[in-house]
């Protein structure tokens, strides 16, 4: 039977934590706001646009929430035509999906980002066909909601119990024990690795590499 490997993408594939922030402090600038510190920012970084808001802003009501949404996605499409948009793949990160296509798992995403975001970032690094199926807040409600994950598996084939999330971030975490799946924290990206045990990691990964390893003593072998 299929393994499915699913991959949060900000904080776990790449490193946009600067861009988010950017794409943050013009938003909030817009609306006559402060800007966030950066550690704030990235806290948030996983949820959909309209429940991050609602947590960096919890003073203004819900219009206000969206009308900051739509003022981010505006500001990253600007970041984006002007070529200031990065998203490196973190280090390792090449490795650990090699690894674990040549041991036979299927890969997806889930993750916070609109589906064009998150194309538009795969194909940038030539890895957007590696991933059977790309679960997005266009059609989910946000993580920790299972939604993502039990489309995923449904794309795939896959049992709950012979898939793994990895991600940096609570919400992974709480996503992945929700739907039933197995939880890998990815203490590269946002989260420290309290948070990500409070919220249900199973196992912490200091690096991608460690990932592999992780997900084999997990789920086992293909059968």
């Amino acid at each position: 039977m299929s393994r499915l490997a699913i991959f949060d993408c900000d904080g776990t594939l790449v490193d946009s934590g600067a861009t988010i922030h950017r794409a943050l402090t013009a938003t909030f600038y817009a609306h006559g706001r402060d800007p966030l510190p950066p550690a704030q920012a990235r806290k948030v970084i996983g949820l959909s646009l309209v429940e991050a808001m609602a947590t960096l802003a919890p003073d203004a009501d819900r219009d206000e929430h969206e009308a900051l949404s739509t003022t981010y996605k505006d500001a990253f499409s600007t970041m984006r035509r002007a070529g200031r948009v990065e998203e490196p793949l973190y280090d390792g990160v090449l490795e650990l999906l090699d690894r674990m296509e040549q041991r036979d798992w299927l890969l997806a995403v889930a993750t916070g980002k609109s589906m064009r975001g998150l194309k538009h970032c795969l194909e940038s690094h030539g890895i957007h066909a590696r991933f059977v199926s790309l679960q997005t807040a266009d059609t989910h409600p946000s993580k920790p909601h299972p939604s993502m994950v039990l489309q995923a598996l449904a794309d795939s084939g896959c049992e709950a119990g012979r898939s793994v999330v990895i991600g940096d971030t609570a919400w992974d975490m709480g996503m992945a024990r929700a739907a039933g799946a197995r939880a890998i924290g990815a203490l590269w990206g946002y989260h420290d690795e309290a948070e990500l045990l409070r919220a249900g990691a199973e196992a912490i990964a200091r690096a991608p590499l460690e990932v592999a390893a992780m997900a084999e003593q997990m789920v086992g072998e293909e059968r």
